[in-house]
């Protein structure tokens, strides 16, 4: 076992990509002699070159473009979006050709390109630097969406998401980079498209992903105190979801509150509800409760804390959830 903050554990994921695959390259911008904004990537460039860790120009659209290029020339391309709110100018090659490609041309194509994107707020930075756009790349149909909560899982995605086919946005929590945690470097991780059930419980079933798990878990932990049981689970997958583990777990609890940091409205967390409310109907005590951000444009620094779900929103969905 070795301790590692979750970035760190990217990178350490990354290392291992790049070594089992001389066709893996990073590219991005900063990512090579900066080793990216969070130094995620930092010391790529000097154990791997140049030519396979990239300092591309500011230009994220033309990083992509260029990354599917040479997808289609047989590389399997990690790209580094440096902050979530820059990932709109790439959304034309990522939505109109790097979801699309592939059955366009029935499957003769494959597109392994991996897009990193650190996402959401809690670092004091603005819009722009602290968006949670998941819900733009889930909907699209073509892209498979992932997103890490904790180093062991950090360091075991970013590997695989590295081999698969298909084209992957990679949402890390910015604002858990320096979280530290166990991580055993030899043991497999979970399939791709599995959830993880991180905390067991009986009363109610509290759905995350990515900067929210930590927040659930310890909102269940205050729970606990009200004699509350909240089942945590941290869905890893986005896109394909992992329907299984979350109706095996409502259908038990009979309560479900959806937990991100995105706004509420049209946010992910719609269609989690939509799809419990279709799968649980006859097992839910109450209607399925989502906390999130509000509907206005990220707030300066200083209200950031404000505008964030922290562990009393969820408390408080909890004990509404168990008023009806």
């Amino acid at each position: 076992m070795t301790t590692l903050t979750l970035g760190k554990a990217i990178n350490e994921g990354l290392r291992r990509a790049m070594e089992a695959d001389a066709k893996v390259i990073v590219m991005g911008e900063d990512v090579g002699k900066l080793g990216g904004v969070f130094r995620v990537t930092d010391g790529l460039q000097k154990d791997f070159g140049e030519d396979r860790v990239i300092d591309t120009p500011l230009a994220e659209s033309g990083i992509i473009g260029t990354a599917i290029g040479l997808a289609l020339r047989g590389y399997r391309p990690v790209c580094e979006i440096q902050f979530d709110g820059f990932v709109f100018p790439a959304a034309d090659q990522i939505i109109t050709q790097l979801a699309k490609m592939p059955l366009r041309s029935l499957g003769a194509i494959k597109l392994p390109v991996v897009v990193r994107i650190p996402c959401g707020g809690g670092i004091g930075a603005v819009e722009h630097h602290s968006e949670s756009p998941e819900a733009y790349f889930t909907h699209t149909a073509g892209l498979r969406v992932m997103a890490c909560s904790n180093p062991a899982d950090a360091y075991t995605m970013i590997q695989d998401a590295v081999r698969c086919d298909d084209p992957i946005i990679f949402f890390e929590p910015k604002r858990r980079y320096w979280d530290k945690a166990e991580v055993d470097l030899a043991a497999p991780g979970l399939p791709l498209d599995k959830a993880r059930t991180v905390r067991q419980g009986a009363d109610v079933t509290l759905l995350a992903y990515g900067p929210m798990v930590k927040t659930c878990l310890a909102a269940a932990t205050a729970a606990e105190e009200d004699g509350r049981n909240a089942e945590v689970i941290d869905l890893r997958s986005l896109n394909p979801l992992d329907m299984g583990v979350i109706t095996e777990s409502v259908r038990r609890t009979g309560r479900c509150v959806v937990v991100h940091e995105a706004p509420v409205f049209s946010g992910f967390g719609a269609e989690l509800a939509a799809r419990v409310s279709e799968h649980c109907f006859y097992n839910l005590e109450a209607p399925v409760l989502r906390v999130g951000g509000f509907s206005t444009p990220y707030p300066p620094s200083r209200l950031e804390e404000h505008y964030l779900p922290d562990l009393d929103r969820v408390l408080d969905a909890i004990d509404r959830v168990f008023a009806y």
